[in-house]
């Protein structure tokens, strides 16, 4: 948004935000006519925008939905198409939103990303549902204590963020969804999880391209499941996680190892055995709300007391978290 201004800003965030790189954003934004200064790539990040941004045609290194929406949004006030080609299909809210408030975004069978510029979005009414992303560890919660039964109403079922649920199904997961209705062109449902993992479930085991970026904020999570799945689990091509809060696959790999796992890490993933039997632990978030969350739902497996150190991190995205949870685990 800032990249299509005709003044300058500086971005900046907490520890965690301002060690993470920047410079697969700024590469396509200054393509388009925008400039930067930066901390050796990393935030505090000036933005010295132009409304005279440029039109491009850009192939994403990795597929990033974040990236993808940035080069959309600073394309509104492009004169010409711009396009994005990624090599796996990643999440797609900004595409189907644009096209809810009346700016046309299309998307090939290549998986390129088109749309054309100036374009204006129009206002309008829009509910907001519930984050998958945050019932994701509900759901598998679910799934993992035997004799659950959980619903969870009114959230979002985009297939492009809802992905995990298919994974957890092929696993031996009884999850379904119904009363799907569409808002703005997003798909919003209920879900319901009956407690335990199936025999009959696939044997396929390995999550890796092209479905690593419809579950990559879920991968910490289903590496905790993947320890309950008979055979283990394997995560491949899924090397971002290491720049994110923070370095999720190291730090996946430490706590599962803590609690008694078996765990091989890779350059671009883990491999997990299973199915094992976890033990409590002193658990490090690491200042990152998703391992913390991902190892509470481990806490609730493991035979004796587990603490999670940093638990304080999980605010940062669902400030209730371990409110609710305690709400609907019966012990």
């Amino acid at each position: 948004m800032l990249a299509r201004q005709d003044f300058s800003c500086e971005l900046s965030g907490d520890s965690s935000l301002n060690s993470r790189p920047m410079g697969r954003i700024v590469q396509p934004l200054e393509l388009m006519g925008a400039r930067f200064e930066s901390n050796e790539g990393k935030p505090p990040l000036t933005v010295h925008g132009t409304t005279g941004i440029n039109p491009i045609i850009y192939e994403l290194p990795v597929a990033s939905a974040q990236v993808k929406s940035a080069i959309l949004f600073a394309a509104l006030g492009a004169s010409g198409r711009t396009q994005v080609k990624e090599s796996s299909l990643s999440r797609d809210h900004t595409e189907r939103l644009f096209n809810g408030f009346g700016v046309t975004v299309t998307t090939a069978e290549d998986l390129t990303v088109t749309m054309d510029g100036p374009a204006q979005l129009i206002g309008g009414d829009i509910t907001v549902p519930g984050d998958v992303s945050s019932a994701a560890y509900f759901v598998a919660a679910a799934m993992l204590l035997p004799g659950s039964d959980l619903v969870i109403e009114d959230v979002g079922l985009n297939p492009t963020r809802a992905e995990f649920l298919s994974v957890l199904t092929s696993w031996g997961a009884d999850i379904s969804t119904d009363g799907i209705e569409l808002e703005r062109n997003e798909p919003i449902g209920t879900i319901r999880v009956h407690g335990g993992i199936s025999s009959s479930a696939s044997t396929e085991r390995k999550l890796a391209k092209p479905k690593i970026p419809s579950v990559i904020d879920e991968l910490p999570l289903l590496a905790v499941v993947g320890t309950q799945i008979p055979g283990g689990i394997e995560i491949r091509d899924a090397a971002e996680l290491r720049h994110k809060e923070s370095d999720r696959l190291k730090a996946t790999a430490i706590n599962l190892r803590r609690m008694g796992a078996e765990v091989e890490e890779h350059p671009d993933g883990l491999s997990i055995s299973g199915p094992t039997k976890l033990s409590g632990a002193q658990i490090d978030s690491f200042g990152d709300h998703r391992i913390a969350m991902a190892f509470t739902v481990a806490a609730l497996i493991a035979e004796g007391p587990t603490e999670i150190v940093g638990a304080d991190c999980v605010s940062i995205s669902f400030p209730e978290f371990f409110d609710l949870l305690d709400s609907v685990v019966v012990r």
